[in-house]
């Protein structure tokens, strides 16, 4: 009878690379999926863009309730394929939702969106109180 010891140089080795978080789903893989965000502001309201690319805009579900823009999707693959001796499937789900409160100035009936190379893009104008007034000369009098 032999007694294998786990101080090994080899075996801990491999089984961290083979168990990192990255190869089970871990937190690398989990932050892939959530897609990069960039907002602007400017005088005339908000510019909201989302990184999703290989997308089809069918894919997204966007609402806006209680004045939180929603904006979610869920996409599920299956491949099969069958040679002579073996059967190969793969299958293949993604999804996201992220969540924005809109601030009181956003005016949410004339919230506009669009997906171009990748891009989910929204424009979200500021009401017609919030914008800036023109400037004017007053006059002193007396």
């Amino acid at each position: 009878m032999s007694i294998v010891t786990r101080n090994n140089l080899m075996f801990p080795s491999l089984m961290n690379e083979f168990f990192k978080p990255d190869w089970l789903g871990g937190t690398d893989n989990y932050a892939a999926t959530l897609p990069a965000v960039n907002i602007k502001e400017n005088e005339t309201g908000y510019h909201l863009e989302l990184a999703i690319p290989g997308k089809n805009k069918e894919d997204f579900n966007v609402e806006i309730d209680n004045d939180v823009l929603t904006i979610s999707m869920e996409t599920k693959t299956e491949d099969e394929k069958t040679e002579e001796n073996y059967t190969r499937k793969e299958f293949s789900y993604t999804s996201f939702k992220r969540s924005f409160t809109l601030p009181e100035t956003v005016n949410s009936e004339k919230i506009k969106a669009s997906y171009d190379d990748g891009i989910l893009s929204f424009n979200l104008p500021k009401k017609d109180e919030a914008l800036p007034k023109p400037k004017r000369m007053i006059e002193i009098g007396k």
